[in-house]
């Protein structure tokens, strides 16, 4: 067995590890032995000396992230089991799709991170192209056995592996590595079918891993309310929201986003599935600008803004943000209109979320049922160890 470098836990604190919550804090080691770096495999062990865990070390408050709790040495045979674990999920998840013409859905997340024991990994599939987003040194340092283990996994399904760990490393990391191909080599914008509509993704300049993966149900769930109604799809970037309520007979769709690429990648898009149309506008604006100086109101709206907050201390200027912009969009929706509203920041938890939407209600003086409470699709999966990966909170709102 190889020796790797141990750490302590101080007495009674090991209780989270054995509940197998994947993040060992700083706070928690008693000391360690052996000197490791950023991103070296590590094994955890209780103040006893006990083994309890596996995984790569940090110097930082999230100090071990584990990925194993049984003593092995990983290897590329390690990872494949770990990666067709995930697999095996996704294949029951998108069996019918896969299998459809009329519902094909082609693109989907392989790796969530903690939700598939693999934390610090983002994998997401592209019609036959994989692109990795490494968010720690340490899965960073295993990207050549992952690629060989994806390779093996897809045989010839996969036409190519994309690496774009630099948008997603710790700073001192990513000023170090490029992104690029693994594997493989793929033009973009490379087009993957969802539920049945077409998306064109480039994965090299695009956010992200090239396009917003987690909101596919709620995209179907808004396409089911979209016929006949004037539509506002604000943050649109690639014009997600937008393609589903034009699909379902949509009277009109505005699609508004600061980012003049993020326009350019939406009407790409309606273009791809519609051609020319008549009943789709597009507005490279700040949201809170166009909301007010608008004097139009629609039937049906979708707020889904980037995340507020990414630390506690700035969780409450989120907060005050969020409320501003839900109190601005209520104003503008017609009597009985529908509201999607939503939050990716993770330290914004869905009760706080729920009653910064009600404030933003109680100050735009309207009354509001909630329909829906809406979260992240299965393929991001959240570990039941581990509800810090739960980060996508929704509310579908009418407004009398």
């Amino acid at each position: 067995m190889h020796s790797f470098p141990l750490v302590y836990l101080k007495p009674n604190r090991d209780e989270a590890v054995r509940r197998f919550h994947p993040w060992v804090f700083s706070g928690a080691i008693a000391r360690i032995k052996g000197q490791p770096t950023d991103g070296e495999i590590v094994e955890v062990c209780d103040s006893r000396g006990q083994y309890l865990a596996t995984g790569h070390y940090h110097n930082g408050n999230i100090a071990v992230k584990l990925f194993s709790f049984e003593q092995i040495v990983p290897n590329v045979d390690f990872w494949k089991q770990k990666l067709q674990k995930a697999l095996t999920v996704r294949q029951q998840l998108f069996a019918t799709q896969w299998s459809s013409e009329d519902t094909i859905t082609n693109s989907y997340r392989l790796v969530h991170g903690e939700g598939d024991g693999l934390p610090g990994l983002i994998i997401d599939f592209y019609n036959g192209v994989l692109v990795i987003q490494a968010h720690s040194i340490g899965m960073y340092r295993v990207l050549d056995e992952l690629a060989q283990a994806l390779q093996d996994l897809y045989g010839s399904d996969l036409k190519a592996i994309y690496n774009k760990s630099a948008d997603t490393l710790p700073d001192e990391f990513a000023k170090t590595t490029q992104n690029g191909y693994v594997f493989g080599s793929c033009p973009v914008p490379h087009p993957v079918k969802e539920n049945g509509h077409t998306f064109l993704i480039d994965w090299e300049t695009g956010q992200k891993t090239g396009f917003f993966l987690d909101q596919r149900d709620n995209r179907r769930l808004l396409g089911s309310y979209a016929k006949g109604k004037n539509v506002l799809n604000a943050f649109c970037y690639s014009g997600g929201f937008s393609i589903y309520a034009l699909a379902e007979g949509a009277q009109s769709v505005d699609s508004v986003d600061a980012s003049k690429k993020a326009i350019e990648l939406t009407e790409r898009n309606v273009e791809a599935n519609f051609g020319e149309t008549t009943n789709h506008q597009s507005y490279a604006e700040d949201v809170m600008k166009f909301l007010k100086e608008t004097t139009g109101t629609y039937d049906l709206m979708i707020l889904d803004p980037p995340a507020y907050a990414k630390s506690m201390s700035a969780r409450h200027r989120a907060v005050q943000g969020y409320k501003r912009l839900n109190a601005e969009g209520i104003k503008h929706l017609k009597p009985n209109g529908i509201l999607f509203t939503f939050s990716c920041s993770q330290v914004v938890d869905r009760e706080l979320f729920y009653n910064t939407v009600v404030a933003a209600a109680i100050e735009a003086g309207r009354q509001v049922r909630v329909l829906h409470q809406i979260t992240q699709p299965a393929d991001h999966p959240v570990n039941l160890f581990h509800p810090e990966g739960s980060y996508l909170k929704g509310l579908v709102l009418w407004v009398e």
